[in-house]
């Protein structure tokens, strides 16, 4: 689908004499909007985070993003409700750090914000999205790693059937199941919270209503779930 139907204009927001300065409805979550801003800051925030250009992302990409926003935006309405340590201010700012040092020309202070420049993105703006991240990492680790319980059984299936073919396949010397136990079961956990992730916003999409004006799509609390028309 291409993205231009992505765009089918809603709003025009009024500036002085000069130039106009459009922004269009992407989509709604709940009644919730979703900015063409807010889509173009998005990528642009995950350009910087995967040492991309945005000019780089393909429509299956910016779709993808999309998609997150869609989902944070769920995922952030469930924190009203759930109870869990928020992102601290010295948490961001090691994330951020983390950041910066995928570029070198943002050891300093100067590179870094023309390096913020070249991906249209204020430093406030990505402190925000970062602390965004935090905190829905934090409400899905609360909700579903609670529920997921490895056995031995799996830990040693998982042994026996991938870990050790692997390192057979790297040249690599036998390692004894019990020195890498905790780190499978720590994978296999990982794993089945991702799977858990997916049932979970599914659900939350088909009981609420998302609404994609340009393409068409919709989720209503029918649970019909996502029609494309």
């Amino acid at each position: 689908m291409v993205l231009a139907l992505f765009f089918a204009g809603f709003e025009i927001a009024p500036q002085p004499a000069a130039a106009q300065v459009i922004d269009r409805i992407i989509a709604t979550v709940n009644g919730h909007v979703i900015l063409q801003s807010d889509w173009d800051e998005a990528l642009c925030y995950e350009a910087l985070l995967t040492n991309r250009k945005p000019a780089q992302f393909r429509d299956d990409d910016r779709r993808a993003v999309l998609d997150r926003l869609i989902d944070q935006e769920l995922l952030r309405e469930q924190m009203k409700s759930a109870d869990f340590p928020h992102a601290t201010d010295a948490e961001v700012a090691a994330r951020v750090a983390d950041a910066r040092k995928q570029y070198p020309q943002a050891a300093s202070q100067q590179g870094w914000q023309a390096l913020l420049a070249q991906y249209q993105l204020a430093e406030k703006d990505l402190v925000t999205h970062v602390r965004q991240q935090i905190d829905v990492l934090r409400l899905v680790d609360a909700r579903l790693r609670p529920t997921v319980q490895i056995d031995s059984k799996s830990i040693e299936a998982y042994y026996r059937d991938q870990f050790v073919p692997k390192l057979k396949q790297a040249g690599a010397s036998d390692v004894p199941l019990a020195e890498v136990s905790a780190k499978i079961r720590e994978l296999l956990t990982e794993e089945k919270v991702s799977e858990l992730l997916v049932s979970w916003l599914q659900s939350l999409r088909s009981e609420g209503q998302v609404h994609v004006p340009g393409l068409g799509i919709t989720t209503t609390p029918s649970g019909a779930g996502i029609e494309s028309q």
